[in-house]
């Protein structure tokens, strides 16, 4: 027998197949408990909450001129925005206002991911803010566990109490100061002291329980299964959108280990796979997994390696804000940033500078005058005094000024045509005031059928001039 007979040979053993596991689509949810953190990610998302709520608490107690600065008053049908009186005849502003915060979406998405979810959403906002009070009144992560899990003591009932005290008066503040945007923020309050109002209540109710439920006890589950921008925001990304990565290249093979040890050598990476970055995400995945459509990339994972990173004595940066592209590509920072400006994100940018300046422009030169003029069809056309024939219009003039304002009304388009009543209208600020007005001309100077005619409306302090075209019927 020949020695290459002799040599025994090679087993690879064969893997077995993996059993098949369940999944149901019906999973009990299980409540996460998220670490309290400090860096630099969660400074930037608390300075997110005290700017947004400061603006949205404090703006409706703001007062222009006689007025409160911003009021969307549907039932007057009157938007108030600073020093501006907006009518439904102004929708195509709303339209814009929708189109640049779509396009902004799109940009900033397109940079650098999911910034709108992990910093200024309500949801992510009021979320901290209750995560905070849960904190404060029952513990950090291990104590709110030990907590829920032990039984109905002295000390739980207090807390849990408190707890509730307080997320239902934030809850309920958010809802006034929500409906305070729609109805006069000083009466709303008296009325609901008066307890008056019932539709006033119906809604304050209705927003503070919204913001108690979402904030509260859904938290995570909004952005997962409720939210749509989780699903579709794969299509908006692209391999060098900045978003929240794990370096594998650098961490694996993970595992705990001592500082003085030559880790190294034992095969292992920089991750010692303590599982902070689990334990901080307020969605409770596991970044080390991949990106996943449940990030919100707050960053709260990039805080908690960092500081492992720094006890160990390790470089940072082993989970951080990057591209695809620079963690496969080892790129540097310069070369992220020159990739950053790439031409779809030049191409947002450019279209939202655009929209935005003509936004802009077409605010600034708003006439604070609108006119819409109604032929009377209950008579077309009659015979007056002195043989003139005469037809009625009607006037909507709409004051969005904030001043009394004193219009001269003016018709021209036919010879020798006047107005008889109605050169004159005067209208409160910001309101609306109807007015027949009749336009004769002498009998015989038209032919029989309808002439084109047009009004001139013009503020007498100079605040509005518009023309507006409408027909003078001659009958046959």
């Amino acid at each position: 027998m020949s020695s290459e007979q002799k040599k025994p040979q090679k087993t690879i053993p064969i893997k077995a197949e993996s059993q098949e596991k369940t999944v149901s689509f019906f999973e009990a949810h299980k409540k996460i408990y998220p670490r309290s953190i400090s860096g630099k990610f969660m400074n930037w998302r608390w300075a997110m909450v005290w700017l947004t709520q400061l603006f949205f608490y404090c703006l409706p107690w703001l007062e222009w001129g006689q007025r409160q600065m911003v009021l969307f008053d549907l039932g007057a049908r009157r938007f108030y925005l600073f020093g501006y009186v907006l009518y439904p005849q102004d929708f195509i502003y709303l339209t814009g206002l929708l189109i640049i915060s779509a396009l902004a979406l799109f940009l900033f998405t397109a940079v650098a991911g999911r910034l709108w979810c992990g910093f200024a959403c309500p949801q992510t906002v009021y979320s901290e803010i209750f995560m905070w009070i849960e904190h404060k009144v029952e513990g950090d992560r291990s104590a709110r566990i030990r907590l829920d899990q032990s039984g109905w003591t002295l000390e739980k009932v207090w807390r849990k109490t408190l707890k509730q005290f307080l997320w239902i008066a934030i809850a309920l503040w958010t809802g006034f100061t929500f409906v305070g945007y729609f109805v006069p923020i000083r009466e709303l309050a008296g009325e609901l002291l008066a307890l008056e109002g019932g539709w006033q209540i119906f809604w304050v109710l209705f927003y503070g329980f919204a913001t108690y439920g979402n904030a509260g006890y859904m938290r995570e589950q909004v952005c997962k299964y409720m939210c749509p921008y989780a699903r579709f925001q794969s299509a908006m990304f692209d391999k060098d959108t900045l978003v929240v990565s794990y370096d594998a290249l650098r961490g694996e093979n993970r595992g705990p280990r001592k500082k003085e040890v030559d880790y190294k050598a034992q095969g292992l990476g920089d991750c010692i796979d303590c599982k902070l970055c689990v334990q901080v995400c307020p969605v409770g995945i596991d970044i080390r997994d991949g990106l996943q459509y449940e990030c919100i990339g707050c960053g709260l994972c990039i805080d908690a390696c960092n500081n492992v990173m720094d006890n160990m004595h390790y470089p940072r940066g082993l989970i951080r804000l990057t591209t695809e592209n620079a963690v496969s590509k080892g790129w540097a920072g310069a070369q992220i940033w020159r990739r950053i400006a790439r031409p779809r994100v030049l191409i947002y940018a450019a279209i939202l500078l655009g929209l935005s300046a003509a936004m802009v422009f077409s605010m600034a030169v708003r006439e604070p005058l609108k006119v819409d003029v109604i032929r009377d069809r209950a008579s077309l056309a009659r015979i007056a005094a002195g043989g003139k024939l005469e037809n009625v219009y009607r006037l909507q003039v709409m004051n969005a000024t904030e001043e009394a304002q004193i219009y001269t009304v003016t018709v021209n388009g036919l010879e020798g045509i006047d107005l008889v009543e109605g050169r004159e209208v005067a209208v409160d600020s910001a309101q609306t005031r109807g007015v027949a007005v009749r336009v004769q001309i002498p009998y015989g100077t038209a032919d029989s059928g309808s002439h084109p005619i047009e009004f001139e409306i013009s503020a007498q302090s100079g605040k509005g001039h518009v023309r507006e075209k409408s027909v003078f019927l001659v009958p046959r």
